[in-house]
């Protein structure tokens, strides 16, 4: 086991992260779009996220934290960004997003197909002011096919994509996700879009407009179940157990569940040791999925006489995988999580300390972390436009005129 600081022996701490120096424009709303851009906030990019002067839908997605007019979603996924209120739909809103753009490295939008095109913004729009640009337009269906033009929220996109078709409980219906996993997946593959374009942008001085879609991420992240359904091939909901070994499921425990099974004939022979039946410790992994009734049976059993801790603990001993089933205030307390870094707690813009998912990805030469809390709207518009040459009349007038 690696130790902490030995991982961040040699980390910088004059950068903020690996793309420290790269400038990001952000006009996006709720999720998929502000996700592209968080990660790459987080990863240490100047994002300047363009909001809307009335505010944009995460600032009142609930839930909101306690006592406060925050919300959870919009502290999350708007951390680590710069603000500036600005109504695109107006010509003088259009002449500011294209001076931002100017001078940014990648612009992130996650609007309707056709929708920034039509104000003057769009692709085309910004590669004439910067030809270089990396655009990342991240939408339901995409920017072409002919469904394109079809507003799409995440719970469309998993039901479209036949993602929900296997979720739940075999004996129920489909079922979407609890998260906003299309939209997760779609920031990811915006972020991860938009850095393979920086690379070929840093080789060639070309840039793209990079097209990421909510269903195309769903069913990339689908373990080939498209390719199986292409064919033919039979696939079913097997909910908690797993189709390729058993026994696997969630079982009761005397003050809890967990969540454990084998996937080897080697995690099978010890789980017979743990269970008293070493009778049937040579049955292949083949055997016990054609068994897999009666060797759950008595995994559930065993599982049931003993508090869930003991039961994860004597499984671990053995070599075989198993969790107790946490909720989220459950995990948001356990020291590992604590020493992941996944919860750092950041003052807000209310003066409220407030416990935040960290990022994902640890950097050991260039360490990232929550740096700044989500910006109230319009924070930096003095400074941002600003530079851009307007002076305090000039900001008066475009706040009279709704502009900003």
């Amino acid at each position: 086991m690696m130790d902490r600081s030995a991982f961040y022996a040699n980390a910088r701490d004059d950068v903020r992260g690996p793309l420290h120096g790269i400038t990001v424009v952000e006009a996006t709303t709720t999720w998929a779009g502000p996700m592209a851009a968080c990660l790459l906030a987080d990863f240490g990019a100047t994002v300047i996220k363009v909001e809307h002067p009335q505010g944009e839908v995460a600032r009142a997605l609930a839930p909101y934290l306690p006592d406060s007019k925050l919300t959870v979603a919009h502290e999350t996924v708007n951390r680590n960004k710069q603000n500036v209120s600005l109504d695109l739909r107006l010509p003088e809103g259009r002449d500011l997003f294209l001076k931002l753009c100017a001078r940014a490295d990648i612009v992130v939008e996650n609007f309707k197909p056709g929708t920034l095109a039509s104000w003057g913004v769009g692709y085309g729009d910004v590669a004439a002011v910067k030809p270089d640009i990396i655009y990342v337009s991240v939408s339901g269906f995409g920017q072409f096919g002919p469904y394109s033009e079809r507003p799409a929220y995440d719970p469309i996109a998993q039901n479209f994509s036949g993602w929900t078709s296997l979720n739940g409980d075999p004996q129920g219906g489909p079922t979407k996700a609890p998260t906003f996993l299309g939209d997760d997946l779609a920031g990811m593959h915006g972020a991860l879009g938009a850095l393979a374009a920086l690379n070929h942008r840093q080789r060639t001085g070309e840039g793209q407009h990079v097209d990421v879609a909510l269903l195309d991420g769903l069913i990339f992240q689908s373990n080939g179940n498209l390719t199986a359904g292409a064919l033919g091939i039979p696939l079913k909901r097997y909910g908690n157990q797993f189709a390729l070994a058993a026994p696997v499921n969630v079982y009761a425990c005397s003050d809890g569940s967990i969540y454990g099974g084998v996937l080897l004939d080697s995690h099978w022979r010890a789980l017979c040791a743990l269970l008293g039946r070493e009778d049937l410790a040579s049955l292949r992994n083949a055997e016990r999925i054609e068994r897999r009734d009666e060797v759950d049976a008595l995994m559930a059993a065993w599982c049931s006489r003993h508090p869930a801790d003991e039961v994860v603990d004597q499984l671990a001993a053995a070599g075989v995988t198993a969790t107790r089933v946490n909720t989220y205030a459950e995990a948001s307390r356990h020291p590992h999580v604590a020493a992941r870094d996944m919860l750092q707690t950041v003052r807000l813009s209310d003066g409220s300390d407030v416990p935040l998912t960290g990022p994902a990805a640890k950097f050991s030469r260039t360490p990232t972390a929550i740096r700044e809390a989500a910006p109230t709207l319009g924070q930096d518009n003095a400074r941002i436009y600003g530079e851009l040459g307007l002076n305090a009349e000039d900001l008066a007038r475009l706040r009279a005129a709704g502009v900003i």
